[in-house]
């Protein structure tokens, strides 16, 4: 899908489910990396994230062009725009928008980089960062670590 296409697939989403017309511009961006899409208050355009299409498709996309054009339609007439408010919530579940985005993350980046184990109670951590075994513990019982190779 390209920038035209993307456009009158907004366009016309926003005809259908609000029956208003969506007057600004849509695109990809790449450097979306965690969110699906973002409304832009001050331009009033869109920006999606092409992984949300690339990993689970156009139903899932288009729950993400919905709920985008919910903060977009909102924050036009002055009302609630926000996740927290009521309005945004209302009108999102009325056209059936989704409230988060699944996970865009590879498997590789959502395995943690380093392995530890407690020594005393043998319990499993995972973190992102390396941990100097010398000085921390385990938080359960307050064993001693040890780092387990991958």
């Amino acid at each position: 899908m390209n920038q035209i296409e993307l456009q009158r697939l907004v366009e016309e989403t926003s005809l259908t489910n609000f029956s208003k017309p969506f007057l600004h511009k849509a695109t990809f961006n790449a450097r979306l990396k965690t969110t699906g899409g973002r409304y832009l208050l001050k331009t009033h355009d869109l920006d999606f994230n092409k992984r949300v299409l690339e990993i689970y498709g156009m139903t899932d996309f288009t729950k993400v062009i919905i709920h985008e054009l919910c903060h977009y339609h909102l924050h036009l007439e002055g009302r609630g725009y926000r996740h927290r408010d009521s309005d945004f919530k209302n009108l999102l579940a009325a056209t059936g928008g989704s409230r988060y985005v699944k996970d865009l993350r590879t498997p590789e980046e959502r395995q943690s980089l380093h392995q530890y184990r407690c020594v005393k109670c043998a319990a499993e951590i995972s973190r992102k960062n390396k941990v100097n075994v010398a000085r921390y513990v385990c938080g359960k019982c307050r064993g001693r670590l040890i780092a387990i190779e991958n």
